[in-house]
């Protein structure tokens, strides 16, 4: 199922909001950490940061660890 949210550019150029949207669908398991922190507009170190700092549990399976591989050797 794909739901299209529409949010006025006004709020969406908020960063803070977004970073709060983002933590809020990651903590509940609705986007993939990756997706998370693009919303956020935050590099994954940065959203690494946040999703600690506020207690969330990260949510660490096979795609991810791939995706950290592939990173790691620069694909």
């Amino acid at each position: 199922m794909t739901v299209h949210l529409e949010i006025p550019k006004s709020i969406a150029n908020s960063v803070r909001l977004l970073a709060e949207l983002a933590l809020t669908l990651y903590a509940q398991e609705i986007l993939p950490f990756a997706k998370a922190a693009e919303l956020a507009r935050l590099s994954r170190f940065a959203f690494a940061d946040l999703v600690t700092t506020r207690n969330i549990p990260r949510h660490y399976g096979e795609t991810e660890l791939t995706q950290d591989l592939a990173y790691a050797r620069g694909q």
